[in-house]
């Protein structure tokens, strides 16, 4: 009788709101971040500023999961803007919050590259640290469960912990991007499209004006 109750209250709950409990549990003390973030993202309330890294940041690390889809391809990809805008001195790196080390990037991730003109062959897993974090001038998560888990970690470098998708254009903005590993080629091509859209608004945003015969993408 009681699984019987369980299940039929079950069935009452909407699906989305279940996968939302089973986040926040999961995710142990970052749950309770998660929570609030998911709670200001549903009424709307983003962050103040459209481009919150700070003009002067020289050092950028992206994060994701395991650090073998998202972080690596905007790693990539904003190395290749740093080319094209003849920039120097600044490093850009990227980790997972729990990553293998040693790690090579997906199979769907290495097949996406080559079409935004990179290579993610050479990519090898790198764990988050504490170091990267505190060398790091601008932190840019994926989505919402990373955003939770690196402010409750480090919450001495809360001001310096982004959304990528900061970056976004319309109605992309300020959400997750999502993790395509459970999906197929064609997601994993839009989460890139979407990757390379905020790469670039985030470039144009740190360096206006690029060099003479430099053309960004």
């Amino acid at each position: 009788m009681a699984l019987s109750l369980k299940k039929f209250f079950g069935l009452l709950v909407p699906h989305r709101l279940r996968q939302e409990r089973d986040i926040v549990l999961r995710l142990g003390h970052a749950g309770r971040t998660y929570a609030k973030v998911r709670v200001l993202d549903t009424m709307g309330i983003r962050a103040s500023k459209p481009h919150p890294a700070s003009p002067s940041a020289r050092a950028f690390l992206f994060v994701c999961y395991g650090n073998i889809m998202r972080s690596p391809m905007a790693e990539r990809m904003l190395k290749h803007a740093l080319s094209q805008y003849h920039q120097e001195g600044i490093t850009v790196a990227s980790a997972g919050i729990h990553a293998t080390p040693g790690t090579e990037a997906h199979p769907r991730a290495r097949a996406a590259a080559p079409v935004f003109g990179l290579s993610l062959d050479d990519h090898r897993s790198k764990l988050l640290t504490a170091e990267m974090i505190a060398s790091a001038d601008a932190v840019f998560a994926m989505d919402f469960q990373n955003q939770a888990e690196l402010l409750t970690q480090f919450p001495q470098a809360a001001d310096k912990i982004f959304l990528l998708s900061s970056y976004a254009e319309g109605g992309q903005r300020g959400r997750a991007i999502a993790d395509p590993y459970f999906g197929d080629q064609d997601e994993m091509s839009r989460c890139c499209t979407v990757l390379q859209a905020c790469i670039n608004n985030l470039a144009r945003s740190m360096w206006p004006a690029p060099s003479p015969g430099a053309s960004p993408e």
